[in-house]
């Protein structure tokens, strides 16, 4: 009867055992298995050379020219001659914002892109202007990518599979969710011979296009004179101005992805500037003749509307016409155009938690979305740019022209907002020369994108841009409803406890070593502040004479931020001990033995429970203690942002058979969001 009591008593543990175990093992197969942050050749596994940022980041942008110039050529009206003309200011306008984003990268080598640049040179502000224009147009990266490609890949199927392309599409999110939280490199590495398939059948096919053509130059000149003169019969000059000028500003999705380089820089291997130079030239080479080459071809081919196929399938099936096994050749093109889509896609889920990440370490979002996982990427980053971009998805249905429209308004706010921020700083060094060349590059780059902006706001408000005006104002406004919450809460954690945090140290003599048979209390702190002196004070008061030690317990945290080497490693180390070494010094200053311990991690809690477990093992009397902020009236919020780490370190603590007290300190009631 006592063994069936005991049998009954350890089931449910072994059932609860055996599922961890398989959830663990699922994890691990999804994601991975930890990176070992000390190891010294860890952040050149991690990093990207410049080829593979290049695919990385520039897939965004190359991948722009299946629709770009496209859309830009279709609003010429029957004036095709217009898409030479056209082509060069493509050609122009790619060379100089690329050229200015590598002046950028040279003036913020730890990358930030337009949110850093607007932060730094303009204020914080006109910074969270910026970012928020940049979560938004990478969550409509995302959605807008996978759409195309669906679109595209769906062309093919049977008209009955139809229903089926919205579930696909979520897959393929999922899909990409899982490839970058187990590691941005290996989510480049799968998707890399994809953008090569790419290259090699559309370089070739522009290139020979163009060739094909230039034994016909005299009568295609002369045809385009001709063109030209009923051109301006008909509009004239300035007629003709304002329609290649109304074509320009729509084929402006052509340059979106080209601020990726300057934003995604911290996975760029070193030497960061030099690679990410590099990186940024591919691009804009490989860009300008793909979309320059392809307006051309649109016109040396006569290439014109047809019912369900893009202007990119007109064309090639016109330039193969006569080749052997030309059908399988275009179908390789253009279903290698359809999956680049999807690499696309890969940009807005590098760069939008980067984005988040930096707006987080400066209070603008929740500070979890700064935190690495033990794969070291930014893992509630990228859930919170898959669920965006699957909403955007469900909201639209799928349906490309919906998402479109919204698409480029916000990277040339950011574009504008850059340039803007740059001319002014070069403007404040213009008495070095080199420095004045570059105030009227970043001049002409804003003429550029300020202008394109206001065009696009124009010709778009109707057809959706409003919409895209207005869901980035309101996530602007909840910014600033969040950091206004944070400065309350750190306004009121200093008035409650910066008389704490200035208490004179007093000199009471030798202090004993601690004893490990003593009673222990072990103290759960992070920085040396107020929370934890009062979380000090509080034990003795509770516990009056019975605890004869104190071990201060501290988990340096690798964010976003501190990830830059392993210098910042060291760095973080260091503070941290530093900070603990100050607690020790304080509890001597009151008459009791103190010691510290300290771990270096991602994870706070893991961190911690192991620290916990190996100090109870050492002093068999301990009781662990940690202090928590809490709100009177808690609200939702606030456990999104303000972290639950007290509370789960309890829980596994608890289920370890040790004893752990939370010590309140409440803030107030606060503020309503």
């Amino acid at each position: 009867m006592v063994r069936n009591q005991f049998r009954h008593f350890f089931k449910p543990k072994s059932i609860q055992s055996s599922r961890f175990d398989f959830f663990k093992g699922a994890k691990l197969f999804l994601f991975g298995p930890p990176r070992d942050f000390n190891d010294k050749s860890i952040f050149s596994k991690i990093s990207l050379v410049a080829f593979f940022a290049w695919v990385g980041l520039g897939a965004d942008g190359l991948s722009s020219s299946c629709y770009g110039p496209e859309e830009a050529f279709r609003s010429l009206k029957g004036l095709s001659f217009l898409a030479l003309p056209l082509g060069l200011a493509v050609i122009l306008t790619i060379s100089i914002i690329s050229l200015a984003y590598s002046k950028i990268i040279e003036e913020f080598p730890y990358g930030g892109g337009g949110y850093v640049v607007a932060t730094k040179l303009l204020g914080d502000r006109m910074g969270v202007v910026s970012g928020c224009a940049l979560l938004v147009d990478y969550v409509l990266t995302i959605a807008v990518s996978i759409a195309a490609s669906c679109d595209a890949l769906f062309s093919f199927l049977p008209p009955h599979w139809q229903p089926l392309k919205l579930g696909a599409e979520v897959l393929v999110i999922v899909f990409l969710m899982v490839l970058n939280i187990r590691g941005i490199k290996e989510s480049v590495l799968v998707l890399t011979p994809i953008f090569i398939l790419f290259l090699l059948t559309h370089i070739p096919a522009i290139g020979y296009g163009i060739i094909s053509h230039l034994p016909d130059l005299g009568s295609t000149t002369a045809q385009m004179s001709g063109d030209f003169k009923g051109g301006f019969a008909t509009l004239g000059l300035a007629g003709m101005g304002l329609l290649l000028l109304h074509s320009y500003s729509l084929g402006a999705g052509t340059y979106t992805g080209l601020e990726a380089v300057s934003n995604g820089l911290p996975i760029i291997r070193e030497p960061r500037v030099h690679n990410g130079k590099r990186t940024m030239l591919y691009m804009a080479l490989s860009l300008s003749f793909m979309a320059a080459g392809l307006l051309v071809c649109y016109y040396l081919f006569k290439v014109t509307e047809h019912p369900g196929k893009t202007l990119n399938a007109v064309f090639l099936e016109k330039l193969f016409a006569h080749f052997p096994l030309s059908h399988p050749i275009i179908i390789v093109a253009l279903l290698s155009e359809s999956v680049l889509l999807v690499v696309a896609g890969q940009a807005g889920f590098i760069d939008g938690p980067r984005v988040l990440a930096n707006m987080a370490l400066d209070y603008w979002v929740p500070r979890s979305l700064s935190a690495l996982s033990e794969r070291l990427t930014t893992r509630n980053g990228v859930l919170m740019m898959s669920g965006a971009s699957l909403a955007a998805l469900i909201y639209a249905r799928g349906n490309i022209h919906h998402l479109v429209v919204m698409y480029s308004i916000n990277v040339f706010l950011t574009f504008s907002i850059s340039m803007f921020a740059m001319a002014r700083l070069f403007f404040s060094r213009r008495k070095q020369k080199r420095n004045l060349s570059r105030f009227l590059l970043f001049v002409l780059g804003l003429i550029f994108c300020a202008g394109i902006l206001v065009i696009n706001i124009i010709e778009k408000f109707g057809e959706g841009g409003w919409l895209t005006l207005a869901i980035t104002s309101s996530v602007i406004l909840l910014c600033f409803l969040i950091r206004r919450h944070y400065r309350y809460v750190a306004a009121r954690f200093r008035e409650l406890f910066s008389d704490l945090e200035n208490l004179p140290p007093e000199d009471r003599g030798p202090i004993a070593p601690v004893d490990p048979e003593q009673p222990t209390a072990v103290v759960l702190v992070a920085n040396y502040n107020g929370l934890g002196i009062h979380s000090i004070l509080r034990i003795f008061r509770m516990f009056p004479d019975y605890y004869q030690n104190l071990i201060f317990l501290s988990v340096g945290v690798i964010d976003s931020g501190g990830f830059k080497g392993r210098e910042s490693i060291a760095e973080l180390k260091e503070r941290t001990e530093e900070n603990l070494k100050k607690y020790v010094e304080f509890s001597k200053g009151i008459g009791i033995p103190a010691d510290y311990r300290l771990a270096i991690g991602t994870n706070a809690v893991e961190e911690a429970e192991k620290l916990c477990l190996e100090i109870a093992g050492e002093f068999p009397g301990s009781t662990f203690f940690a202090g928590k902020i809490v709100f009177p009236n808690e609200r939702w919020y606030h456990r999104i942002l303000h972290n639950e780490t007290a509370f789960a370190i309890q829980k596994r603590l608890q289920l370890s058979g040790q004893t752990m007290v939370i010590i309140p300190a409440s803030v107030g009631s606060g503020l309503n969001l």
